[in-house]
């Protein structure tokens, strides 16, 4: 076990923990640390607690002191400088030429380096633009290019529920997101449904896949064979958060589908629901069968009732044709 604190640099940033090397900092403190950028001024996000030692990433740097009033009024000049800086980097890239989108700077505590942060679409060669920087800035230069959700990250804005993006407002760190989460969770497969401003999945899929995996475990999944009070039917549809199925039951000539808590069904073995499926089968061959049959016996009488009508046209046109050779007859005597 190891004793640390939480600090966080940025205000949705991941947090970072340093040994407090005797301090007792509260939450809501600021304070000095070293990091492997040099000396950095952090707000405290956790108090001092135990951590067990592989929760940890070593080397675990310490506290150097807790900010004082100068040290918080110097970091207020660097986040100053750091917005001037910003406007004459965006004209040297200008005047560079380099195709490069300028999205932050910021000045370490001792202002021993500026760190630009930019994208592009390309690799860029700026060798000439951090001579320049440096010879402006007297000091230490790095750039850094970053990704697109990065960018969203530091820029800000407001997402498609019309709050603020969780990357920039409440994430710590970026988690894993998957088009598995968006099906699992019954989600609309439309990109534009289901992708944030960057272009990428929204991080919110994230937030409840851990409750709809729980949920997947309790609730029978489509196309299960399931035992009722109403006897045995097959899953046909599935509501996870409301832990409700809809199952549908085939009778001789009906089928009807009624929803039911999954506390009311009991998900059938292997073997059951292949005997299930084996019945199913041959009820529905047995159907097809009479359905056939019925098919051509109504085709025979319709056959036989054809061939009758035929009968009866003929002896009728034999009968008008032997009435007029009858009438002739009497015609040619009476002359």
């Amino acid at each position: 076990m190891i004793t640390v604190t939480g600090v966080r640099f940025k205000p949705a940033g991941k947090i970072y923990y340093f040994s407090p090397n005797g301090h007792q900092p509260e939450d809501g403190d600021f304070v000095i640390v070293e990091t492997s950028r040099g000396i950095e001024f952090g707000e405290v996000v956790i108090a001092t607690k135990e951590i067990e030692d592989e929760e940890s990433i070593a080397p675990v740097r310490e506290v150097i002191r807790i900010a004082t009033d100068a040290d918080i009024a110097t970091h207020c000049d660097n986040v100053a400088k750091a917005k001037e800086s910003f406007v004459i980097c965006a004209e040297k890239i200008k005047e560079h030429g380099l195709d490069m989108k300028l999205i932050d700077v910021e000045y370490t505590f001792d202002r021993s380096k500026v760190l630009f942060y930019f994208v592009s679409e390309n690799r860029i060669d700026f060798r000439d633009l951090v001579k320049d920087l440096a010879a402006t800035f007297k000091t230490r230069i790095e750039l850094r290019q970053v990704g697109i959700r990065d960018h969203a990250r530091l820029v800000g804005g407001l997402g498609i529920c019309g709050r603020e993006f969780c990357c920039s407002s409440c994430m710590g760190a970026f988690q894993p997101v998957s088009i598995k989460m968006a099906k699992e969770q019954g989600l609309s497969l439309n990109p534009t449904k289901i992708s944030g401003n960057c272009g990428k999945l929204l991080c919110c899929l994230k937030y409840e896949q851990e409750a709809y995996e729980s949920a997947m475990k309790i609730v029978p999944a489509v196309g299960s064979v399931v035992k009722t009070e109403q006897g045995e039917g097959v899953v046909v549809d599935n509501n996870l958060l409301r832990e409700t199925v809809s199952v549908k039951f085939e009778q001789e000539n009906e089928t009807d589908i009624s929803v039911l808590p999954v506390s009311e069904v009991t998900v059938m073995s292997g073997d059951e629901a292949k005997e299930f499926h084996r019945k199913r089968q041959q009820e529905a061959e047995e159907r097809e069968q009479k359905r056939q049959a019925r098919l051509a016996a109504e085709a025979e009488r319709r056959k036989a009732a054809e061939q009758n009508a035929a009968a009866r046209r003929k002896e009728e046109e034999e009968k008008e044709i032997d009435d007029i050779a009858q009438q002739t007859e009497n015609a040619e005597e009476t002359e």
